[in-house]
């Protein structure tokens, strides 16, 4: 197995993520916590590399049991998602990054680009200008080379995996097919021959472990993904007088989608939250004016009441992430199966 870590997320530029947990969530403190550090890989708001607190600072920080940390460092850590560095401390895991190694080829592109930049600042050419030029040949380029590259995209539901791949095929604009399956299909005899063949295979860096341990031989790598401008564009627009539910099919992941609401929609301040199949669901659905509803949960919508709205809290790949992707495709032969891009995994 080999693993092609990409680099930065970019659609936000804050670089070091909070951890808190949130006494108001009907969620154990312990699964917080681990669902905040899980999903904050997979979201790209912890980055490679980053160093976490120690077991007891972050305990006392936090107000829980110094067990409590220690078991959540030890399952994120045989999950591959963190690391222990002796003398050093625990640190986000960057999946065999190098530090500094550069590929000497990339090298010289990244010179030949600042040419061609100095070039269209002469000719007064903004970014997006460039940008549009370079997308159009590029894509000219690949098609006329004629060698499609297939990626295979691991989600864990199949509508939002379909979305996921769809729009990773839109950026990488013919330089890849990209087709969609999840983890529990790996687990048959068909999910395992879609991937047969594949040139790489891209998941969530808190599904990478399970997509490696299915496909031994893959080339695997990960990628951020990031709330959509449609969700985002949503939550912005609630009434601030709004009771607010939030609703997880995940208990790990409630917390930081509860982050996320309150990041979109800071000026709502009633703001409850539920995991689907739980007491505490019946309650925050008829409480809210407003439900948010993450992937996976997607049958809750059928049991609003008239008038209620449900805005759904979707996800799509890092922009960047996928550009970078583009970068390892472009890669030949043996360069394209070692390759390693420094920087970060989603």
């Amino acid at each position: 197995m080999r693993t092609v870590p990409l680099g930065q997320h970019t659609w936000d530029d804050q670089r070091s993520m909070k951890l808190s947990v949130d006494r108001d969530l009907p969620v154990p403190l312990g699964v917080q916590l681990r669902g905040l550090i899980e999903y904050g890989i997979a979201c790209g708001e912890l980055l490679p590399g980053e160093r976490l607190p120690s077991v007891r600072d972050l305990a006392d920080e936090l107000g829980v049991a110094p067990m409590t940390v220690s078991q959540v460092y030890r399952e994120l850590k045989d999950g591959g998602l963190i690391e222990a560095r002796s003398g050093l401390g625990t640190f986000v895991s960057d999946n065999g990054a190098p530090a500094v190694d550069v590929d000497p080829r990339l090298a010289a592109l990244q010179r030949r680009l600042d040419g061609v930049i100095e070039d269209a600042l002469a000719l007064r050419l903004g970014p997006g200008e460039l940008a549009t030029m370079i997308a159009a040949r590029f894509s000219r380029q690949s098609r006329a080379r004629g060698a499609t590259r297939r990626i295979v995209l691991v989600g864990l539901f199949d509508d939002a995996t379909r979305d996921y791949a769809r729009a990773i095929a839109e950026r990488l604009d013919g330089l890849a097919a990209v087709v969609p399956t999840t983890v529990d299909a790996l687990d048959r005899a068909g999910g395992l021959a879609l991937c047969a063949g594949a040139d790489l295979v891209v998941t969530f860096a808190n599904q990478r472990r399970a997509v490696e341990t299915r496909l031994p031989a893959a080339v695997v790598t990960t990628i951020s993904f990031i709330p959509s401008e449609e969700t985002r564009r949503a939550l912005a627009g609630i009434d601030p007088l709004a009771q607010l539910g939030v609703i997880s099919l995940v208990p790990e992941f409630l917390s930081i989608m509860k982050r996320g609401v309150h990041r979109f929609a800071p000026h709502v301040r009633s703001v409850r939250a539920a995991v689907v199949d739980t007491e505490a669901l019946d309650p925050v659905l008829s409480w809210s004016d407003v439900v948010v509803i993450a992937t996976g949960a997607e049958s809750i919508a059928q049991r609003l009441r008239a008038g209620q709205r449900a805005i759904a809290y979707r996800h799509i790949p890092d922009p960047g992430d996928v550009d970078r992707l583009a970068g390892a495709l472009l890669a030949d032969g043996d360069t394209f199966a070692a390759a390693s891009i420094a920087g970060s995994s989603p």
